[in-house]
């Protein structure tokens, strides 16, 4: 597809995940990682109205997610090199938002979600470990209304440090950043036939700061 396409980092950086995911093969145990946090600054589409509705024709302006709360949870199995593999869902609950020679006021409802699989390699020090993590997967972009939902490759990379307070029980924050590819010089979040507007992004970069608790079984 033409989003993949225009992604030319991908390759390189799929195989650093790769590298990840494959250093340890040996699965040690089972764990639930229920997290939340604060997702921000993710960057702005810009965009051209196509005349649809009460929008000029050609009219230019911005188009930007907000920030917001959001939360998920992490599946995965620790390994002994000492890392871990797993399968990410986030969820966000957000907005829309023009900008510029648009109206700066929302648009629609959105729900955005990750969904990854990925990997984590950790530098224990005593009960104190820094890790840092890589995944590759989908954002799926589900405006309320009629527009019609987008689903896109992404990647994620990340930095953290967790606490083991129990042998089966840990306390995690980390810092993740993800890169949604969107194909520029298509449409984006059509309304039936109608798409209210073509976009020149190539990507779409949304950061995330998380606290959460991992249990081993």
């Amino acid at each position: 597809m033409s989003d993949i396409k225009k992604a030319g980092n991908i390759p390189s950086s799929m195989l650093a995940v790769a590298s990840i995911l494959l250093s340890a093969p040996s699965f040690a145990e089972v764990y639930v990682a229920p997290f939340g946090g604060y997702s921000f600054g993710a960057s702005e589409f810009n965009i051209k109205s196509s005349g649809v509705g009460n929008l000029a024709s050609d009219e230019e302006g911005e188009l930007k997610v907000s920030e917001s709360a959001q939360y998920g949870v992490m599946l995965g199995f620790t390994t002994t090199d000492p890392g871990d593999i797993y399968l990410l869902y986030s969820h966000q609950s957000t907005e829309l938002r023009t900008g510029n020679n648009f109206s700066p006021s929302p648009i629609t409802d959105l729900d955005l979600d990750y969904l990854h699989l990925g990997g984590s390699l950790y530098f224990p020090k005593g009960d104190v470990k820094p890790y840092v993590t890589a995944s590759v997967g989908l954002t799926s972009m589900r405006p309320s209304g009629e527009y019609a939902n987008e689903t896109r490759f992404s990647m994620g990379f990340g930095v953290g440090v967790a606490y083991q307070v129990a042998p089966s029980f840990s306390l995690f924050a980390d810092a993740r950043g993800y890169a949604t590819f969107i194909s520029s010089d298509s449409t984006l979040f059509c309304n039936g036939g109608d798409c209210l507007w073509s976009i020149s992004s190539d990507i779409m970069w949304q950061g995330q700061v998380n606290l959460g608790l991992k249990l081993t079984f």
